[in-house]
């Protein structure tokens, strides 16, 4: 198939740090196929997101209907009119299913679970559930599959970061935010986000007030805590915390991308397995991020997507309960993060 007349759409559709974790597989599909049309389904809240991903075309948000009949039959009119030559749905739902398979799209990828699975022509065995592997690497899985089947040679994967902003830009947005927020030149930006989104657990706000007091005894630097809509509150008890420690508190209010352009400088990214920490992946930010040991949730399964040096990660001890993360131990944390990015 020439690939300049090549349509595909990829389904990401669920949350957001599952949307930014498909980056890597879109950035492969762009680098191997840099004539091909591509187009993305995700929800409206992290569509503004996608709109701004450099290895995507063009971006359709999912009705979200009640009901999967109801969301599939409008998906499927919406779908119909682009004309799609294949779709890649990096994960499975029936809706999504039922939609690709009504608007006539002729070549299917899914993974090869759930029910929903029946709508694909093609399939691949994955078993995400045992947590084998990072879920970016799932996704790069099937867009290897995708690429055999059409007979294209996948390229070398490109390195982090997958999003950035103009530096020059970036510069001017840090000079406004440390004017605003009064923080010296050169005091290094930690930005703590204690809010979650996901389903995994988090470190409670007296673990993260110590952890920060810990971080704070190797001095040099400022700490930011984050908060999204809903999330004030949890900041602002954290920040009560904080006596002796600098900090300030950033409300993001002006969406999804504003929010990321502030964490282009952070100098380090704290959070649990959240949304927002999987932009900072994207961004290639330095990161330590507090995972529960379940293994749905485990620090593997839910790896950032920056480069390795630029990653910490920590879970509970063996022998604890795999969800019991008062079981971290948020000193030695400290210690290892001010050691890896502070020193």
């Amino acid at each position: 198939m020439n690939q300049s007349s090549l349509r595909i759409l990829v389904i990401r559709n669920d949350k957001l740090g599952d949307f930014m974790l498909a980056w890597p597989a879109l950035a492969l599909l762009r680098a191997s196929l840099p004539q091909a049309h591509i187009a993305v389904l995700v929800p409206a809240y992290t569509a503004s997101l996608a709109e701004i991903c450099p290895s995507i075309h063009s971006v359709i948000i999912d009705p979200k209907k009640q009901g999967d009949w109801r969301n599939g039959r409008a998906l499927a009119k919406l779908l119909r009119p682009y004309g799609f030559d294949a779709v890649i749905s990096l994960f499975s739902r029936f809706d999504t299913g039922l939609a690709v398979w009504s608007a006539g799209i002729p070549y299917r990828l899914a993974p090869a679970t759930k029910l929903a699975q029946v709508f694909y022509n093609h399939r691949a065995k994955q078993r995400r559930s045992e947590s084998a592997k990072p879920e970016y690497e799932y996704n790069l899985d099937l867009a290897r599959v995708f690429l055999h089947d059409h007979g294209f040679d996948p390229a070398p994967l490109p390195a982090a970061p997958y999003l950035r902003f103009d530096e020059s830009e970036m510069h001017a947005l840090e000079q406004q935010f440390r004017h605003t927020h009064g923080i010296a030149a050169g005091r290094r930006l930690i930005f703590v986000h204690p809010g979650h989104g996901g389903s995994a657990g988090n470190l409670s706000l007296a673990q993260f007030a110590k952890l920060i007091h810990g971080l704070h005894s190797h001095g040099g630097h400022q700490v930011v805590l984050t908060a999204g809509p809903g999330e004030e509150s949890q900041a602002r008890e954290l920040a009560a915390l904080l006596n002796g420690v600098p900090h300030c508190v950033y409300i993001s209010r002006d969406g999804l991308v504003k929010f990321a352009r502030h964490l282009q400088f952070c100098d380090v990214f704290i959070s649990g397995s959240t949304g927002p920490l999987h932009i900072a992946g994207a961004l290639n930010c330095r990161t330590a991020a507090f995972y529960p040991r379940r293994r749905s949730s485990t620090a593997l399964r839910w790896q950032t997507v920056n480069a390795a040096d630029r990653r910490l990660a920590f879970e509970p001890p063996a022998g604890s309960g795999e969800s019991d993360m008062q079981a971290v131990d948020v000193t030695s944390a400290a210690v290892e993060i001010s050691e890896k990015y502070l020193q």
